[in-house]
């Protein structure tokens, strides 16, 4: 239970989703019964047949900055920047477009302190400091930074899905990428499970009297790390930013006293609601950096039911899911996903499990 390789599983490659579906909400959607391991197969747009309306969904309205940048350095070579903690920047002289934040540096010599990266559009970095492999940089441009990011930087993918840059692809992973419902600026990856909704389906949710609470968890880049010991308890998981409103916490709250059930989408949302949550699940507004790994053994004190995408093998988010579902039942409704040819990762189809 405790060993990375009872995590494993084979997946052929031409299971991975190069692209989103073709409708948000006609994606797959497994359901397992956590309980008894029963397993039935389902489109996406039907998981509202799966919610009460008594219960509470909630959402991560995290946004996916196009943090990706490629510049040259002063002394000429190329450099790739990955902002990590847009969140936590530092921004000054608005007007001007001054932001400083930690970031990944990729180039074939590391940047040294004060030296200076030059992208498009007359946007610039200056390096002020490195540690560990993660610079802090200063951006400065003649506009506002916010717009030009958005003008000339990249979505960071996760590594297993490809992109050829001259391809004429009918999607647009900076809208592709993102939940129709993304509002705080932040992520490096997207919230995946929640790539499924579309704006008719929360219209049939809300119709149905389904409340829906809002919460966020800033994706951070080690979403994409892997884990590199034998035994997972000896693993140290990566701190993400979250915040969870007044409001919010009191619908989850009213909801639970109430019977009704807590129904997570995605794995940030279940970290965040059990992070946030006193000893008898009660959840607390607030805000801070959520570090809560998730294995089995773990007692769940809030999250009743979660909607989640297959994850890769030996990762942190097949661990949680194990946790909540018992790796058995997990691994063998993967095996069934495969069988039926469901979608893989990102870009996949997705799961239930309540």
């Amino acid at each position: 239970m405790f060993s990375l390789s009872d995590y494993d599983y084979e997946l052929p490659e031409e299971y991975i989703a190069q692209k989103p579906a073709s409708r948000r909400d006609r994606s797959k959607l497994l359901f397992l019964n956590r309980k008894t391991g029963e397993i039935s197969h389902h489109e996406f747009f039907e998981v509202s047949d799966f919610i009460s309306s008594k219960d509470v969904l909630v959402i991560n309205n995290t946004r996916v900055i196009p943090g990706r940048l490629f510049g040259k350095k002063d002394t000429g070579g190329k450099a790739e920047v990955l902002i990590l903690d847009y969140a936590g920047g530092v921004r000054e002289e608005s007007d001007k477009g001054a932001f400083t934040c930690e970031c990944l540096v990729k180039s074939s010599k590391p940047p040294k302190p004060g030296s200076f990266i030059f992208f498009q559009k007359e946007l610039k970095a200056e390096v002020l400091s490195t540690k560990e492999g993660i610079c802090l940089l200063r951006f400065s441009c003649p506009g506002n930074f916010e717009d030009l990011l958005n003008e000339t930087g990249h979505v960071p993918l996760p590594p297993y899905i490809n992109r050829d840059d001259d391809s004429n692809d009918s999607w647009d992973d900076k809208t592709s990428y993102q939940t129709i419902y993304a509002a705080c600026n932040g992520a490096v990856a997207a919230p995946t499970a929640g790539l499924h909704f579309s704006n008719e389906l929360l219209e049939v949710i809300r119709s149905k009297g389904i409340r829906i609470a809002e919460i966020t968890l800033h994706v951070g880049y080690g979403t994409f790390l892997p884990v590199r010991v034998e035994d997972i308890r000896e693993h140290k998981i990566h701190s993400e930013r979250f915040e969870i409103s007044e409001a919010a916490a009191d619908t989850i709250n009213k909801v639970k006293a109430a019977g009704g059930k807590i129904i997570a989408v995605g794995t940030t949302c279940v970290r965040t609601l059990e992070y946030s949550s006193d000893s008898a699940g009660k959840v607390v507004a607030g805000s801070g950096k959520c570090d809560l790994f998730i294995y089995p053994g773990y007692s769940f004190k809030v999250v009743e039911a979660m909607i989640t995408n297959f994850h890769l093998p030996k990762s942190t988010l097949i661990m949680l899911v194990s946790a909540f579902a018992e790796r058995e039942k997990v691994l063998s409704a993967y095996r069934e996903a495969i069988c039926k040819g469901y979608r893989f990762y990102s870009y996949g189809d997705a799961m239930m499990t309540a």
